[in-house]
């Protein structure tokens, strides 16, 4: 009977659930692994029997559904925002000073510790219990739908445990590999001839983005909670409690993890799991911090990009020693050619290094850097691994500057002899045109989202874009031959391009890339010429009056603009129908019209580039500098030596929320 048959379903999707939370959460198995891959091999073939009783919840899913065409964009109902990063106890007291003092005087605290996991992040939202959607951290508002994915991960629940479920949650955590599963993993792709995962997170970050679920049900992810996003239908008082809800509802949680009463036992935590980071079986760079209360949390508030209210504690530095195999150069987007060297792997800090940049020659120059030397290598905080020293001298041969580019075989040159950078000059040079081509597209120039690395490399290379105009001329039929392009992602990627012609004169002066031109002198540009003819007829002599320009600058604009290619470049782009405007705006009743105005600190509503570019749009000007003919100090939180100097001149002084009742916000 049909009956029968869904209750025996039902009956097996429970022991299945059941079964995985004790063996991927608690570590506390009851069956073997061949009688639960019975229980599974039965739900399957029953499923496959009568699909009318399938569920997108269903254990079974965890096997892989197969080839995903791609992956859609999902907005996170909260920011998913990075942690500030502390690297000494001192900071980590200062740290502590700025939270008590954002609090009530005396008020009681008490923190949470957990140990930072090195995964990619991931959030996922549960509706009524049942997970609805899991995504990537993406750019903090919106990530990637990655559900089909996170639905391979065993340790992540389908449906919560327990009776008390929120209506609706967000839960943030670490996707992770563990050492085993990454080692196994890179001697299968060493067996195949196949370059090797770097460390665990980067295998984590590229599996959980991969099109076939299958293989990401074969990489064996785990997942680790740690904190909440959007809630509701459910009364939480402090992070603690909220890992301990966690736990009830079958959401795996760090075991790990400490309630401490003051600061003293945080940093004995830290100092303790420095030294025991090794008898872990996944990898940790660090201890993150939070306040517990989260009533409390709520007062300390948020920067722009981090909580006031956490911090991260990271490990100090950690060095090892390689032998340098070879030095090579890269190409940058201006021509700026970049010495790197090329070592015998290494493991450093939990990831194995083959390369390090040397930054320029005069760099390479001063450590006396040559073939066949052992090297220190340090890598601290996550940053790019870098050479403090040679320790041991080889037999090789000083580098020398080639003279010719290794991607055109144009000439290569030190314009300036106080330069430190040497440039390929040759404009059509291929290696220059990708990172044009990236500058070009990126968010604070032209705004072309889905326009990466990977489609800017397979457009040149296939002979599609020669420069910035060819972008407008693409097709449809073009995009679909390129590599994982389909239907969905070709469209996107035109609408996008054809979005981008309404941005106005400013980002495109930024997009150019012309040397010595960042955003700000862009928009300075941009609103003193109005039309891109103008300023293309514009001489030396027109920028003097521009405070904001200096000979240097006009120099590279009166070149750029000069340029047989750039004049037929910018023909190409009007017949494309691109936006050479910039919109004027009326200052007539701003309080900023001609006032010089300075922003320092962080600020919670803006990004700097976006308050000054509110400024500038009132008819101020900002300054970089605080002086006697600063007119109005804008202090966010943390802020520095120009609060003190503007303080100490007698400057008007105000803070964000008066900032954006002056600008009627």
């Amino acid at each position: 009977m049909k009956s029968d048959i869904k209750k025996e379903i039902e009956g097996l999707r429970a022991d299945i659930r059941r079964h995985d939370h004790l063996y991927y959460v608690l570590s506390q198995p009851e069956i073997s692994d061949k009688e639960y891959d019975g229980l599974m091999l039965r739900l399957k073939e029953i499923e496959e029997l009568h699909p009318e009783f399938k569920s997108g919840d269903s254990p079974t899913v965890r096997l892989g559904a197969g080839i995903l065409e791609g992956f859609d964009t999902v907005r996170h109902r909260q920011r998913m925002l990075s942690l500030d990063n502390t690297y000494s106890f001192e900071e980590l007291k200062d740290w502590d000073a700025r939270v008590r003092k954002g609090l009530k005087t005396g008020e009681k605290i008490s923190y949470v510790t957990e140990l930072k996991i090195d995964g990619v992040s991931a959030n996922l939202s549960y509706e009524k219990g049942r997970l609805a959607i899991g995504a990537t951290r993406g750019d903090g508002e919106n990530g990637e739908d990655v559900t089909a994915n996170i639905k391979t991960v065993r340790a992540i629940p389908l449906v919560m445990l327990g009776g008390d479920t929120p209506e609706f949650i967000e839960i943030r955590g670490e996707v992770y590999m563990n050492r085993r599963e990454f080692s196994s993993l890179n001697k299968e792709k060493e067996t195949l001839g196949e370059p090797l995962f770097a460390n665990p997170r980067n295998a984590a970050s590229g599996s959980l983005k991969l099109l076939d679920t299958a293989v990401v049900a074969g990489r064996r992810l785990n997942f680790f909670a740690h904190s909440l996003g959007e809630c509701r239908g459910a009364d939480i008082a402090t992070h603690w409690d909220f890992l301990q809800r966690l736990k009830n509802w079958g959401v795996p949680v760090n075991p790990e993890s400490r309630l401490c009463k003051n600061l003293k036992e945080v940093m004995r935590y830290c100092r303790d799991w420095q030294e025991k980071r090794d008898s872990l079986d996944y990898e940790i760079d660090g201890i993150v911090i939070k306040i517990n209360e989260l009533r409390q949390q709520r007062t300390l508030g948020y920067t722009l990009k981090s909580p006031r209210w956490a911090e991260a504690y990271k490990f100090p530095a950690r060095q090892a020693t390689t032998v340098v195999t070879a030095i090579n150069v890269n190409v940058g987007r201006t021509g700026v050619i970049t010495p790197t060297a090329e070592l015998e792997a290494v493991e450093c800090g939990g990831v194995v290094i083959r390369h390090v940049t040397l930054h320029n020659f005069d760099e390479m120059k001063r450590l006396g850097i040559k073939v066949g030397d052992r090297v220190l290598i340090e890598r601290a905080g996550e940053v790019i691994p870098k050479v403090v020293k040679v320790v041991k001298e080889g037999r090789g041969e000083s580098f020398q500057v080639p003279q010719r580019c290794p991607r055109c075989r144009g000439e290569i040159v030190k314009e300036k002899e106080e330069d430190v950078a040497y440039r390929c000059i040759n404009p059509s040079c291929p290696a220059q045109l990708e990172r044009g081509l990236l500058h070009f597209a990126s968010r604070q120039a032209m705004d072309i989202e889905g326009m990466g690395e990977s489609l800017v490399a397979q457009l040149v290379a296939a002979g599609l874009v020669k420069d910035f105009s060819d972008i407008y001329s693409l097709q449809r039929e073009d995009l679909l031959e390129l590599e994982l392009f389909k239907d969905k992602k070709a469209d996107n990627l035109l609408a996008a391009v054809e979005k981008s012609k309404k941005q106005p004169l400013s980002r495109l002066i930024y997009g150019f890339g012309i040397r010595h031109i960042g955003e700000k002198a862009a928009y300075v540009l941009a609103a003193r010429f109005r039309g891109l003819d103008k300023l293309m007829r514009a001489g030396r002599a027109d920028f003097d009056s521009i405070y904001e320009v200096g000979s240097v600058m006009s120099d590279s604009i009166v070149a750029f603009f000069r340029h047989p290619s750039t004049k037929a470049l910018v023909q190409r782009l009007k017949n494309a129908g691109v936006n050479f405007k910039e919109k004027a705006v009326s200052i007539k009743e701003s309080a900023l019209a001609a006032k010089t105005v300075v922003f320092t600190g962080e600020l919670v509503k803006f990004s700097r580039s976006q308050a000054e570019s509110l400024v500038r749009q009132r008819g101020g000007s900002v300054s970089s500098s605080v002086s006697a003919r600063t007119d109005l100090v804008v202090a966010g939180s943390r802020a520095g030596s120009k609060y003190e100097k503007a303080k100490a001149l007698g400057l008007k002084i105000i803070d964000e929320k008066q900032f954006l009742r002056l600008i009627g916000i």
